[in-house]
């Protein structure tokens, strides 16, 4: 298959060098990483085995790599006004497009320009971290659930497992891609949250049992408003326990929200909380600790002027 990375961070950089890995034709659009990556290929540390790809076809714009098989969206969603200007010049009369960004409202962006019949969603559960230029740090999980935007063609989703299995990823496929999302969110409103707001690493929240009661009080949150959306099959609210039990054997971990403050770059706050909150209030669902810390974070990292 011939695939598109747009947005090469840490996620993009590194399912697709396994995608290279495994024998796919992925080519990169890059910014930061083109130079290091030309001179020098791509460089995976992982903590299921290290590997270096000499060879990597980087390139700069979209029009270099032309029509695809797939595009593999993993920009930040703020990024989200370039997706006609990025993923146009990749598309065919087939091409597929999966994201895999954070949040809520991206299929539904895509299928707005690009029609909803080319859309796959998917869901990554992966903890990673850039480097230096040319370089992507695997330090957990990987785990990806793909399901169609709209439910047409289900080959679709078995052949994209398929291909992420065969790159050594554990992937699945799901027919409530809805459910899927917001499961992802029981995790990061309260992590990717918390952890930018107060700069800690997630091991430092769940060491104290005032912050560990707040972030499970978040996903009871989370949880509640999920329920309310329409899933097929209700999230119990035992999945709070589990995703505490997760993130501890995680160790000193920053999620990227913490990093984006840390280095001073814009935050996800739209689709991992506003539009999150908008649905919420769409079924009347009452979320006034995840309101809370969107508000905190929005205060943050854009105090008023004097």
């Amino acid at each position: 298959m011939r695939i598109a990375v747009v947005g090469a961070g840490a996620l993009g950089l590194y399912y697709g060098a396994l995608l290279q890995r495994s024998g796919q034709e992925v080519h990169f659009f890059l910014r930061r990483d083109y130079q290091a990556v030309k001179e020098r290929g791509l460089k995976v540390f992982s903590v299921n085995g290290d590997f270096h790809l000499s060879e990597v076809n980087a390139w700069r714009t979209p029009e270099d790599i032309g029509p695809v098989d797939l595009v593999l969206v993993g920009l930040k969603t703020f990024a989200n006004d370039s997706f006609s200007r990025l993923i146009t010049p990749l598309l065919g009369e087939r091409t597929m497009i999966l994201t895999l960004q954070n949040g809520l409202g991206n299929e539904e962006e895509l299928a707005r320009l690009f029609g909803g019949e080319r859309i796959i969603g998917g869901v990554a559960f992966l903890c990673s971290n850039r480097g230096e230029p040319g370089e992507v740090h695997h330090l957990a999980a990987g785990r990806i659930i793909v399901g169609e935007h709209l439910p047409l063609d289900h080959s679709r989703i078995e052949e994209l497992v398929a291909m992420f299995v065969a790159a050594g990823v554990d992937c699945r496929g799901s027919d409530d891609l809805r459910r899927a999302r917001w499961e992802k969110l029981v995790w990061n409103i309260p992590f990717n949250g918390l952890c930018a707001l107060l700069q800690q690493s997630v091991d430092r929240l769940l060491a104290v049992e005032a912050t560990r009661s707040l972030v499970r009080e978040l996903m009871l949150e989370v949880i509640e408003a999920a329920n309310m959306q329409g899933v097929k099959k209700p999230i119990p609210a035992s999945y709070a326990e589990e995703m505490l039990e997760f993130t501890d054997n995680m160790g000193v971990y920053r999620p990227s929200m913490q990093i984006d403050r840390e280095e001073g770059r814009e935050l996800e706050i739209g689709a991992i909380f506003r539009t999150p909150l908008r649905f919420g209030a769409g079924v009347g669902a009452s979320m006034p600790r995840v309101e809370m810390l969107a508000t905190l974070l929005e205060q943050a990292t854009n105090p008023p002027r004097r």
